[in-house]
């Protein structure tokens, strides 16, 4: 079976011969103990593996944390960390007696440092790295550049062989590795039984979680929000929830990694800019799961297909971001309901503006937004502004303004 090169790979490596602790997080399944055996298999002594999905190393691990952590060689890889949260505690303990680079790995499928229980920061001694579902970019085996090329201006001129039916298809495949390696029929079938063990275990390990309809229903609701701002009256609507309740449910979510925030560009001193976050589904193949889409349905409703495309987008640069570690990502929407989906911004302060469209068309109308934003908020920051379509062919228009195929993305 085919395994993928994945692009953090090269960051955990680095990461252990700098730091005394490194964090691996992702959503369960995203391919994380797949990618530590890629890591671990040229010099497999050099690592102790424990993991607490097994219950008598998770019942040695609660019972007595610090001499589960120690150890005198090597790169101890505890998998699954966060449940047990005092391990962290046990860590840094041991760390703070020793300098030596590479002593843990820590592995979950929830974010560790947003537990209430965890009370120890590893802030100076750990480097954390985020493992997202496979990017477009992982299974075509292509290297993440298009962020560089959105600041360099160094588009193909042309990309063929993905259109906008091509891209629908590339979507509602998502990215779990298991997932995507099955034949499009079998897919549903696995995102029901992944949404499932995902209520009844994994939530219960994190949060108090006493409705499992209300969490079932949110999931789905959230997912017909991606790409949309955060509006919890709106959301919770339809449910018997009270607002805390409800944060709190989302907030669970996030932690395990399925929905992300994009959070607003507010640099500036003009009043009227907006502050609400944007929220996306972090895998398009649960998001289409979770709302029974399906793929000619949504060829032809521009409302979904936009929605769909703009969070797929989202993930694809979102896996580029966490792998360069030099730019930021915003967005950006006014009381004038001028809206920009994607900010990017780099370590200099220069700005990519990028819009995204589902067409095959595109136009200079379709710059509209960038434009103001960049005669009215830019300054004299570099900027570059791009609007991303299903066509083939990269369009150079005036003032460093460009259209651009989907597919530069990841090819």
């Amino acid at each position: 079976m085919k395994e993928y090169y994945r692009w953090q790979n090269v960051s955990i490596e680095n990461a252990l011969r700098k730091r005394r602790v490194v964090t691996l997080s992702g959503a369960r399944q995203c391919g994380k103990t797949t990618l530590i055996k890629h890591i671990t298999k040229n010099a497999p002594e050099n690592f102790i593996f424990r993991t607490l999905d097994d219950k008598g190393l998770l019942k040695s691990a609660l019972d007595d944390p610090i001499t589960f952590v120690k150890h005198a060689k090597g790169s101890m890889i505890i998998d699954e960390v966060q449940k047990a949260p005092d391990i962290v505690s046990a860590v840094k303990q041991v760390v703070d007696n020793n300098n030596r680079r590479g002593q843990f790995l820590l592995t979950g499928s929830a974010d560790i440092t947003s537990l209430p229980e965890v009370s120890e920061s590893l802030a100076g001694r750990v480097k954390n790295i985020r493992l997202r579902p496979l990017t477009n970019g992982e299974i075509l085996g292509r290297r993440p550049s298009f962020i560089k090329k959105c600041f360099s201006k160094d588009f193909p001129s042309q990309i063929k062989g993905f259109d906008k039916e091509t891209i629908i298809k590339m979507a509602f495949r998502g990215g779990y590795p298991e997932a995507v390696k099955m034949h499009k029929r079998d897919r549903k079938d696995w995102h029901k039984d992944y949404r499932e063990a995902l209520f009844k275990r994994d939530l219960k390990s994190i949060a108090n979680i006493s409705r499992q309809d209300i969490i079932k229903e949110l999931f789905a609701i959230l997912n017909s929000w991606s790409g949309k701002y955060m509006d919890l009256s709106n959301i919770g609507s339809n449910l018997a929830v009270s607002k805390i309740t409800l944060g709190t449910y989302i907030n669970a979510l996030k932690i395990l990694f399925l929905f992300e925030s994009v959070k607003p560009w507010l640099k500036t001193d003009y009043d009227r800019v907006g502050k609400k976050e944007k929220i996306y589904s972090t895998d398009t193949g649960t998001m289409v799961n979770s709302l029974d889409w399906k793929e000619e349905d949504v060829l032809l409703d521009s409302d979904k297909s936009g929605k769909l495309i703009e969070t797929l987008v989202f993930n694809e640069l979102a896996a580029q971001i966490d792998f360069s570690g030099h730019y930021d990502l915003y967005q950006y929407r006014d009381r004038a309901k001028r809206e920009i989906d994607f900010l990017i911004e780099d370590s200099d302060g220069a700005i990519t503006a990028i819009e995204v469209k589902s067409s095959a068309v595109a136009d200079s109308s379709d710059f509209k937004h960038i434009r103001w934003f960049k005669e009215n908020m830019a300054g004299n920051k570099k900027f570059t502004g791009i609007v991303l379509y299903s066509g083939e062919n990269t369009i150079m228009f005036r003032n460093n303004m460009y259209a651009v195929p989907l597919a530069s993305l990841w090819e």
